[in-house]
This record gives C-alpha cells, sequence and structure tokens, in this order.
C-alpha cells in the first residue's frame, strides 16, 4: 500500500460556488477514490481561501468583520462539497490559527529569497494581483475578468526572488521532475519561462490590506492572499513538524484550473525550492466551461449554477456529464439540451434500461436466483491507463463501450427466445454473464458515479436479484 496525497486549489470563499471550482473538486475526488480502490492510504485535501481584499471589501459592505464574513461563508463550501459527493479528508480554513502560524514558519524558512523594496505598478482587486504595463494596455485598463479598472499603486513592499529559480524551475519542468499534464499546459509554462521571471511582491502594506497574515517582524506589512493560500498544500498537512507532513509530502497531483497555472508551476514550485522541499510530483490542469458556446457570464446570463444541475437531474449524473462530456485536456461546454439529450440516451436509457432489463429476466426466468456469476474476461487496461492519464472522459468512453456491449449481447442472445426453447442451462449461463458485465461495469464507475454503482451492486451481487430502491438515474419534476 502506497501513500497517495491529492489537493485542489482552494477557492475565494466571497461568492457562490461555480462550475471551476465544482471540476476542480469533481476530477480530485474521482482520482483519490480510485487510488482508494487500488489499496492507496489516499489524503484529499481542499479548503477556503478566506483573506485578501475582495473579503474585507465585501465584509465593509455589509458591515461586518471579515472574520464574521469568513464564518458565514465557510459552511456554504463545505455544503456544497457534501453535496457534490466530495470525499475529502481535509478541509483548511486559510483563517486558522495553525495556518498561520505555519504560513509564518514557512516566511521565516524563506528569509534569503525575501527583500523590501519599493513599488510602482497596476493592481488588480478581483485577481489579488499586479498586472504588466503591456496587460492593463492590452485590456485598456479594465480588468475583462472582473470588469473593475486597475488600481495603480506606489507602495514599499517585501519581494520573492522568484528570479533566482528560473533556470532550476525550467529543467524541473523539462525532465518532468514536476509532471505537467497536458502537455499542452507544460509548453505554455516553458514559453513563460523563457520570458524570463521576475521578482514578485510578496506583500503589501497593512495600512491598504489589514486582512491577512501579518508579515513577521514588520507588523506594517500583510502577506499578499495568493502567498498565503499557496502555502495551505503545506501548512494542511502541519508543515514542518506533524507526521502527515512527513509521510504524504510531496503530493502525488494537484488538480487546478488553467488560469492559475502560473501560481502553481512556477511560484509555488520555487517557494519549495527555497524551502529546500521537494515538488509537487504533478500538475493536472484542466480546462474551463462555456455555456451554449459563450463564455459564461453574468451580463450574459449564462451562468451555469452546479447547485442546480445537480438539485434537477441528481448528483451521478452531473458527475458523469462533467467527466465525460467536457474533455479532460481541453475546454469544453455545457448547454441544458445537450445535457438533457445525454441523461436520457447515455443514462436513463443505455445503462438505466440495461440494469432494469437483466434484472427482470433473471426475476421471470429464474425467478430472481442469479447462480454462479463468471469472472469477467473483458480487458480493462486502457480505462486504469486512461485514469492515471487524467483522461476522464475516455476511462468513461470505455465503460460505455462495455455498457452499449451489453445490450448489444441482449439483442443477440434474446433470453426470452432461449426460455421459450426451453434451454435452462444456456439461459442461465447468458443471465449470470449479463450480470457479471454489470458488476464490472459498477466496479469500473466506482471513482466516477459511487451512488449508481453501489446501486447496481446491490441487485446483483448476492446471487439473488434484489429490487432497486427507486430509479436509478433519479430527477426532479420541477
Amino acid at each position: 500500500m502506497s501513500k497517495f496525497y491529492i489537493t485542489t486549489a482552494i477557492p475565494y470563499v466571497n461568492a457562490k460556488p461555480h462550475i471551476g471550482n465544482a471540476m476542480d473538486f469533481l476530477y480530485a475526488d474521482i482520482t483519490a477514490r480510485y487510488q482508494r480502490q487500488q489499496g492507496n492510504e489516499v489524503l484529499f485535501a481542499t479548503g477556503a481561501d478566506e483573506h485578501g481584499l475582495k473579503i474585507a471589501e465585501k465584509a465593509e459592505e455589509k458591515s461586518i468583520s471579515p472574520q464574521e464574513l469568513v464564518d458565514s461563508l465557510a459552511p456554504d463550501w463545505q455544503a456544497f462539497i457534501a453535496k457534490a459527493g466530495i470525499s475529502n479528508d481535509l478541509f483548511i480554513r486559510t483563517t486558522n490559527p495553525e495556518h498561520k502560524k505555519r504560513v509564518e514558519a514557512i516566511w521565516k524558512n524563506l528569509a534569503a529569497y525575501i527583500y523590501k523594496d519599493s513599488y510602482t505598478g497596476w493592481y488588480c482587486v478581483g485577481c489579488e494581483e499586479y498586472k504588466t504595463d503591456s496587460h492593463v494596455k492590452e485590456t485598456n485598463s479594465v480588468c475583462p475578468l472582473h470588469n473593475r479598472k486597475y488600481d495603480e499603486i506606489q507602495e514599499e513592499n517585501y519581494f520573492f526572488k522568484l528570479s533566482a529559480f528560473s533556470e532550476r524551475l525550467t529543467e524541473a519542468i523539462k525532465s518532468d521532475l514536476l509532471k505537467i499534464t497536458p502537455k499542452t499546459r507544460k509548453n505554455e509554462i516553458l514559453q513563460l519561462f523563457k520570458e524570463g521571471l521576475e521578482d514578485i511582491s510578496v506583500s503589501r502594506p497593512s495600512s491598504k490590506l489589514s486582512w491577512g497574515v501579518p508579515v513577521p517582524g514588520d507588523k506594517s506589512q500583510t502577506m499578499y492572499v495568493w502567498f498565503d493560500a499557496v502555502c495551505n498544500y503545506i501548512t494542511i498537512l502541519g508543515y514542518p513538524d506533524h507526521a502527515n507532513f512527513k509521510d504524504f509530502w510531496p503530493a502525488n497531483v494537484q488538480i487546478i484550473g488553467k488560469d492559475i497555472l502560473r501560481f502553481h508551476a512556477a511560484i509555488w514550485p520555487a517557494i519549495l525550492m527555497g524551502l529546500e522541499l521537494p515538488l509537487q510530483e504533478q500538475l493536472y490542469v484542466h480546462g474551463h466551461v462555456s455555456s451554449d458556446g459563450k463564455k459564461m457570464s453574468k451580463s450574459l446570463g449564462n451562468v451555469v449554477d452546479p447547485e442546480e444541475v445537480i438539485d434537477k437531474f441528481g448528483l451521478d449524473a452531473f458527475r458523469y456529464y462533467f467527466a465525460r462530456h467536457i474533455p479532460s485536456y481541453d475546454d469544453g461546454d455545457f448547454s441544458w439540451e445537450k445535457y438533457e439529450n445525454v441523461y436520457n440516451s447515455e443514462l436513463a436509457n443505455e445503462l438505466g434500461n440495461g440494469v432494469s432489463r437483466v434484472a427482470a429476466m433473471v426475476r421471470k426466468y429464474q425467478s430472481g436466483i442469479i447462480g454462479d456469476v463468471p469472472p469477467s474476461e473483458h480487458d480493462t487496461t486502457r480505462y486504469h491507463e486512461a485514469i492515471e492519464e487524467f483522461r476522464y472522459d475516455r476511462a468513461l468512453e470505455s465503460v460505455w463501450e462495455q455498457v452499449r456491449g451489453l445490450n448489444q449481447f441482449i439483442e443477440e442472445e434474446k433470453p426470452w427466445q432461449l426460455a421459450k426453447e426451453n434451454d435452462p442451462d444456456h439461459l442461465r449461463e447468458v443471465l449470470a454473464s449479463m450480470c457479471s458485465d454489470l458488476l464490472e461495469i459498477a466496479g469500473l464507475l466506482i471513482p466516477f458515479m459511487p451512488t449508481t454503482a453501489s446501486k447496481i451492486q446491490s441487485v446483483f451481487s448476492e446471487g439473488i436479484i434484489r429490487e432497486l430502491d427507486g430509479p436509478l438515474f433519479p430527477r426532479s419534476e420541477s
């Protein structure tokens, strides 16, 4: 048994969970469940990013303290994670005193790479980061993500010597010491390195940002929210002295969206190098989801609420669509029409009807007794390779080949005809084979659709057909 540590990016709590957050959680959950199936000891961590100017501003709008605001919002995120069926072992809040204490230790241990200097530049509160002059010019001084003008800032901050790690980072990623999947993202970050890495600001004056972790030994400065946030991957393990840190770091994989690639493939590994720690072994970087072919935006009114999708069609249908019909290595698209079609044709018809037909025939022709179930003879190599490569779409595609193969087998063997021909031995053999196929399909679906897998197993696994408690894929009629 091996130890396996997996993390997601931790989202800001100042807004509702969106599809990007849901994909982080879902993909990590699929991998975590799969690794547990393989007998590994898994530690799956996620959490909430609760510092920064966005939180402070929203709290001020509501006339409450930032701590009161995040205390009211964090439970909503934990509730969503539970609703999405996420099997995380740990949940970190960056306002936790233990996290703060360990971030301060990280800062002190990076002292050789941190210095104070004056800075003039453009800052986006929404992104919580500085923007280059060229970026500001290209976007006409307005952040396209947050529809907000950049603030011009002149201040004295602490800086991290990111430039000192440029060559080591390049070599680590080229050699796959830090493996970035897919390769398009690897090439993207290597191109950024060619342009040169500049030192980056890691603090702001406390007079302008007090909501965060104070810089050790200098209360006039507050650590940047992103610096505090990326450190969560080791503070949650109890860096530097807790047993979890010693047992589980480096992370086997960190799952992020493509918009935060720079933080996780350049800045975070450089921090680890500065701490003389091993790098995370792999980054899986997923794409974004559009809605009806257009970028989701509040102004267009096409933002898809993941909770609404779950409420209407059920959790496993949600998990299936986003794992199979959003490309694992690229951007994807959601539409209610396509979702409805997938639900009806692939889930309710192909799998749901397959389960119902086989169970009904065993009940009708054999009084519900399955008999000896033969071992499956399907080659599942492609399925396992796909999950190991974070090709969730391909893994489910291979499962659905078996689902469709089962339905084809039913039509070819025609158990109803065998019953008329009074050939009970062959009929028993055929039905047992079908039950075997469904049990294997259920086993392969455990990481993706755990509730569905459990339902199928409950019907066929005891040698006697058990009644399914409700439809395989329940949906709301409202």
